[in-house]
């Protein structure tokens, strides 16, 4: 790790896959209306998912040493939320397959309340958004972080594994990560100009490019995405918490940018 620094048969919201241009229209609330819009390909806030240990149809889970559970917030939110939890360094992904990308990409969307970041093991790398699809070997992560004891706190950032660019998280110091807010945070996947950009609350707070990124001084090519993973997942041992709590709703994949 080089420390520089998106069970039953109908869910919360239905998948909204793009065929023959067209998308399915999910019923119910402002979140159904965004689901409605032209170009979404994926849309999810659980609300219609029953409490418990999660599953749905139009979605999977990977998970190791982690679960994931829908429920109500305690405060802030409205509705059902994903509980995501992990043990040290585990993951607990839900998992959209079989997505429909078109050749200008897409952007992701999706709200969200970490309890706490990590403080320890120092450098310790985080994932909460990944991608991964044909053309190229990068597992492209939009969205994720590092402890970075330099500056002893957690800091958002872009990163990157599993292609010529190698292993890096490109993070920033104006995008410390916050604990125990809702954040709206979206991103955005180019594979024209094979560039990321993510935003939080609607401010652009990092960006990566084809020659500008915190890998090997080689092209960072992005994949024809057809897979993404949103959860959470943490690269090494002896954290500190010795657990990972965060919640996830409004999920929302599509090729026009949704908004907060």
């Amino acid at each position: 790790m080089k420390p520089i620094g998106l069970l039953t048969a109908v869910s919360a919201l239905t998948l909204c896959l793009l065929a023959g241009g067209g998308a399915a229209v999910a019923a119910g609330g402002a979140s159904a209306r965004e689901c409605a819009r032209p170009g979404v390909l994926f849309c999810e806030n659980f609300d219609r998912l029953p409490l418990g240990g999660a599953s749905s149809l139009d979605w999977g889970i990977d998970t190791r040493n982690g679960t994931l559970t829908v429920e109500r917030p305690a405060a802030g939110r409205g509705g059902k939320v994903l509980h995501v939890r992990t043990l040290d360094n585990g993951r607990a992904f839900l998992r959209v397959d079989d997505l429909a990308v078109p050749p200008g990409g897409f952007y992701g969307r999706m709200r969200l309340r970490v309890a706490a970041f990590p403080t320890a093991p120092d450098w310790a790398h985080f994932t909460l958004v990944e991608a991964t699809g044909a053309g190229s070997a990068e597992v492209v992560r939009p969205v994720g972080g590092q402890y970075v004891p330099t500056v002893r706190r957690a800091l958002w950032g872009i990163g990157a594994d599993g292609g010529p660019t190698g292993d890096w998280t490109a993070w920033t110091e104006s995008a410390p990560a916050t604990a125990g807010a809702w954040q709206c945070v979206e991103w955005r996947l180019d594979p024209v100009t094979n560039s990321v950009t993510t935003w939080f609350d609607g401010d652009v707070t990092l960006t990566a490019s084809e020659q500008a990124h915190g890998g090997n001084q080689v092209p960072f090519i992005l994949p024809a995405v057809d897979t993404v993973k949103i959860g959470w997942q943490l690269y090494q041992g002896g954290t500190a918490p010795a657990g990972f709590d965060l919640w996830i709703d409004d999920i929302a994949l599509s090729s026009r940018r949704v908004g907060c």
